[in-house]
């Protein structure tokens, strides 16, 4: 009898992890259309590092990103299991995002994530509860100025942020929170110039009563549209071994109207 069981649990755990291996298809493209970018000349007086890293993605003259619209794929960690997943992450710049996220089993959505960041609230709305609340506002913020990685000009472009030179391949990036300021740790890479991770100190969840070192990686860098978007991130808590998320980007549009569309749910 207990060789039947135990036959019976590897077959489970078998057909569980062949179902947590074949990637989704893309979520559905959005039924509008990007804006027009302009751009503006690259400040003066910017610390060294930071001036490379905008002179290497744009030369002289960087997009003024109003919106971006982030569609991907990769993997997310959920309750300790890595889920294949598809993800759509849209942004008012500096301003508001929502996260819409399907996590897949054999390729079909199993369960969704809806989380929005508005008039400096967030709200995410997980498969096992809502979490609000001072500590997940101040997360939303974090990943509202890190998530701009997508479009990078925007560090420059809103007067609220500001940079600040540590030392030839590092600065600290201060972004607004409130009435108040956060600050990230940003390196670039020594060789390409290219930005290679952003650290900073978040709360985890709603109820932590320390904040965690919290890492996001530029893995690899590439265009879409003639706009230069790391084409991979990933996504660290210090205290883990490996990324909770990693990121595959397969669109992103820029200046669209997402007035409505930053308020609402689904993909």
């Amino acid at each position: 009898m207990l060789v039947w069981i135990a036959a019976g649990l590897v077959v489970v755990v078998g057909v569980g992890w062949l179902g947590l291996q074949p990637q989704p298809d893309p979520l559905p493209p959005p039924t509008f259309s990007a804006g027009a970018v302009e751009t503006v000349p690259l400040p003066d007086g910017l610390p060294t590092p930071v001036a490379r890293f905008y002179e290497v993605l744009y030369g002289d003259e960087i997009p003024v990103v109003d919106s971006a619209v982030i569609s991907g794929r990769g993997t997310m960690r959920i309750a300790g299991i890595t889920f294949p997943a598809r993800w759509r992450f849209s942004h008012v710049s500096g301003e508001a995002y929502r996260h819409y996220i399907e996590l897949t089993a054999f390729g079909r959505p199993v369960m969704s994530v809806d989380e929005h960041f508005l008039d400096g609230s967030a709200t995410l709305d997980l498969p096992f509860g809502v979490s609000t609340g001072p500590n997940v506002d101040q997360g939303a913020n974090l990943a509202l100025w890190a998530e701009a990685v997508w479009m990078p000009s925007v560090w420059v472009t809103d007067g609220r942020a500001g940079w600040v030179a540590v030392d030839d391949d590092t600065a600290a990036l201060t972004v607004p929170f409130g009435e108040a300021t956060e600050t990230f740790t940003v390196r670039f890479d020594p060789t390409t110039g290219l930005l290679a991770s952003m650290e900073s100190m978040r709360f985890k969840d709603q109820d932590a009563t320390a904040k965690t070192l919290w890492l996001n990686e530029a893995v690899g860098w590439g265009e879409f549209d003639g706009q230069p978007v790391p084409l991979r991130a990933t996504v660290i808590w210090a205290d883990e071994s490996s990324p909770w998320a990693d990121l595959l980007t397969d669109e992103v549009i820029y200046n669209a109207d997402l007035a409505d569309y930053v308020r609402q749910d689904g993909p």
